[in-house]
């Protein structure tokens, strides 16, 4: 069972992309983001769509026209755009809350889950579309 989803990891891809992008205003067509994220158009007009409509991206109309990032990389994080290209991620449904599990008074399993949860949460949450630029111009700087 995959975590993130494949679209959630094509749509995390447009936004790093867009991210590269940010300081110089470029706005990049959906077909660019497409093709430099190897996946189909079509695809990649619904993720940008959902990032549209959660105004993480904005777009431009016309010739030049494409998308841009909202705000700035520093102002958005991995878990808000994996929330909105798939919803909350949960470890199992017993970390739903409310009646998610039968056995959630007296399991000993979901205290350890609900941990894991807590940290899972806070570090896609604590990392930024700038701190992935950075550690991609790391790397680049060591090969």
């Amino acid at each position: 069972m995959d975590v993130l989803r494949r679209n959630t990891d094509y749509g995390l891809r447009i936004m790093a992309t867009l991210a590269k992008h940010f300081n110089n205003g470029q706005l990049m067509s959906a077909r660019q983001l497409a093709s430099d994220g190897h996946f189909s158009y079509q695809l990649g007009c619904k993720l940008l769509q959902k990032l549209h409509r959660a105004e993480l991206v904005k777009s431009g109309m016309g010739p030049k026209g494409g998308f841009i990032l909202s705000r700035e990389p520093s102002k958005i994080t991995l878990m808000e755009i994996i929330k909105v290209l798939q919803g909350e991620i949960r470890l199992n449904r017993c970390l739903l809350g409310g009646n998610g599990c039968e056995f959630q008074d007296e399991c000993e399993i979901s205290t350890k889950l609900a941990s894991l949860q807590l940290y899972i949460e806070g570090y896609l949450g604590g990392i930024t579309l700038e701190e992935i630029l950075r550690s991609r111009s790391k790397k680049s700087k060591k090969r």
